[in-house]
């Protein structure tokens, strides 16, 4: 059974995650000179397919993708809408930020084998396996319209 307390700590992970990606995607969009090259070329694992993705053909395609994505993905964190889709997308863009800067176990400048990338992916999980958005969210009032059609479908016929 959920209680209210799950109920409110699910929406306060779900709207603070939120906030994160949408800010960090802004920042992004509304940067002309922001570009995700900088990272992939310091990639520390796997460099072969991170320099692959700053090929001039690629990465306006990577900057655009990263950029919205994050955007996106916060919209839908924030309003619990697709949420199961947006902690999917979310988990695959930590999992991409994670890998450049792993040098096995030093993660970045400050970690050992975990970061701020994995608790996000962690919470991103969580939010997917409690399905976060019917819990206050517009999926949850989605779901509900569609229960009512089931219903009411069933009972004309």
């Amino acid at each position: 059974m959920k209680t209210k307390s799950y109920s409110n700590v699910i929406l306060a992970l779900r709207v603070l995650l939120g906030w994160i990606f949408l800010y960090a995607g802004l920042t992004k969009v509304f940067d002309p000179n922001w570009s995700a090259a900088f990272y992939l070329k310091n990639a520390q694992t796997f460099p072969g397919l991170f320099n692959m993705f700053m090929q001039p053909e690629v990465l306006p395609i990577v900057n655009f993708l990263n950029a919205w994505g994050l955007m996106l993905i916060g919209i839908a964190l924030i309003a619990g809408l697709w949420v199961r889709y947006a902690s999917l997308a979310g988990i695959l863009m930590m999992v991409m930020y994670y890998l450049p800067i792993l040098n096995f176990p030093i993660v970045g400048e400050h970690s050992f084998l975990v970061d701020e990338h994995i608790i996000y992916a962690c919470t991103l999980l969580l939010l997917y396996f409690a399905d976060a958005g019917k819990l206050k969210g517009l999926d949850g009032l989605i779901s509900k319209k569609q229960n009512k059609n089931i219903v009411f479908n069933e009972k004309k016929i």
